[in-house]
């Protein structure tokens, strides 16, 4: 975390948007301090900013006539901030210039106002001939880096353009009900009398998708444990296992654990929630706490079964194995910056050892739900056929969802609705 001076959201933008591009996560680097209406424009600042940032960084070098030095990353992030909010945000051009200028004083870096004024101003005058200049680029087109737009390419030659755009649009705030206080038709109805718009989910029965978003404090029964804030996509992890009371069911990787909550809410089970990283734990503790519901809770690698399992063989597995994420760079831009084509193979070989190793825990006759949040078909189908192949008693299960396969299903973001999810639902013959 990074210590943000409360009144200054757009100085603490500047200093997360400077240590992503030095590799931390935007999680690792979101400010302390600021809350309400600072904390909302220092989010908006610096995800839109990490959105159009392989577009922006092309614009400042064409501005910049030498590199900064290394030591000067929370310069380069000023400039691109400022770029972002004329490029992008249309603001008022003065405006922008002079809160850049002013900032270089805040960073303790007086002597870059000139340079900061200089470049802004040039970028004003000649922003049509930079445009002209970079528009066939790929990576400017669509705010991309080389090795992503290949990637999408490949995959899905047929929606690519759609997709990479999708990326840059802000994902909508969508909720689940918990189906042990209210319907979804009952909660619907609930935000109506509090004025809050909303309507329901086409594709996730227990989700709702709001018109704004808005602060969780403000929906009704939040404390109560009424509602949980998740994708519509995401929702369906809790919804595709067949599950009845009594059930012994593991969640394999289940921090933050929103899809732990949602397998309790459907039915009273013996659930084991599975995470590698203890520090993770507290949070999953806490949302099963504010919505009433109890599981057992291990910090333990799912891919070594001897160090957790019982011997007891499960009747349901969820497996949202760790992934790449590019089914929701909108919701996690920094994913532009940090991920790196080479990891695609790494997870995948990941994801793999996890459906090879949790497979002998689940007694036959039971269902293993593999789901990514990935667009990325190595990761997702490819997966699917190799462990298929290995795997004489594994059966894969039909589903409706988005770009169905033999090898499973592959929901793509969507403006203004879901995000990007893969799902298999796998039967031990």
């Amino acid at each position: 975390m990074i210590q943000a001076n409360s009144q200054n959201p757009r100085l603490a933008a500047v200093q997360s948007l400077a240590a992503v591009m030095q590799g931390r996560s935007l999680a690792d680097a979101s400010p302390e301090g600021l809350s309400g209406p600072e904390r909302a424009y220092w989010q908006s600042l610096t995800y839109g900013c990490l959105r159009y940032l392989p577009r922006l960084q092309l614009i400042l070098k064409r501005l910049l006539n030498k590199a900064l030095k290394n030591k000067d990353a929370d310069i380069q992030a000023l400039l691109l901030l400022g770029l972002y909010q004329l490029d992008q945000q249309q603001a008022a051009e003065h405006a922008a210039v002079n809160e850049t200028v002013a900032l270089c004083k805040a960073l303790n870096k007086s002597q870059f106002t000139g340079l900061c004024n200089a470049l802004l101003r040039q970028f004003i005058r000649e922003r049509q001939q930079i445009d002209q200049k970079l528009r066939g680029n790929p990576s400017y087109r669509f705010a991309a880096p080389t090795w992503l737009i290949k990637q999408q390419q490949q995959d899905w030659p047929q929606h690519y353009r759609e997709l990479l755009d999708a990326h840059n649009q802000p994902g909508p705030m969508s909720l689940r009900v918990n189906q042990r206080h209210h319907s979804r038709a009952q909660y619907l109805e609930l935000l109506s009398q509090a004025g809050i718009e909303a309507r329901a989910s086409e594709l996730a029965s227990h989700s709702i998708v709001l018109t704004q978003p808005m602060a969780v404090q403000q929906l009704p029964g939040w404390e109560q444990g009424w509602v949980a804030v998740q994708d519509e996509a995401a929702s369906l992890a809790g919804e595709l296992l067949t599950l009845s009371s009594g059930m012994r069911v593991l969640d394999a990787c289940a921090a933050p654990g929103g899809k732990t909550c949602h397998l309790l809410e459907r039915a009273d089970l013996q659930l084991l929630a599975l995470d590698s990283n203890p520090e993770r734990l507290p949070r999953v503790a806490e949302n099963l706490s504010r919505l009433g519901l109890t599981a057992g809770l291990k910090a333990a690698d799912a891919s070594d079964p001897a160090s957790w399992w019982d011997g007891q063989a499960f009747d349901a597995i969820l497996l949202d194995a760790p992934c790449s994420g590019l089914g929701v760079i909108r919701r996690h831009p920094d994913i532009k910056t940090l991920r790196l084509a080479s990891d695609l193979e790494q997870l995948a070989e990941l994801q793999q050892r996890l459906l090879q190793a949790l497979w002998p825990c689940l007694k036959s006759g039971g269902q293993l739900l593999y789901c990514t949040c990935s667009t990325s078909k190595q990761e997702n189908h490819d997966n699917v056929v190799r462990f298929l192949a290995s795997q004489p008693d594994a059966k894969l299960l039909p589903l409706t969802l988005g770009n169905g396969s033999e090898y499973g299903n592959q929901l793509l973001p969507q403006p203004g609705s879901h995000d990007g999810f893969f799902y298999a639902l796998l039967e031990k013959c």
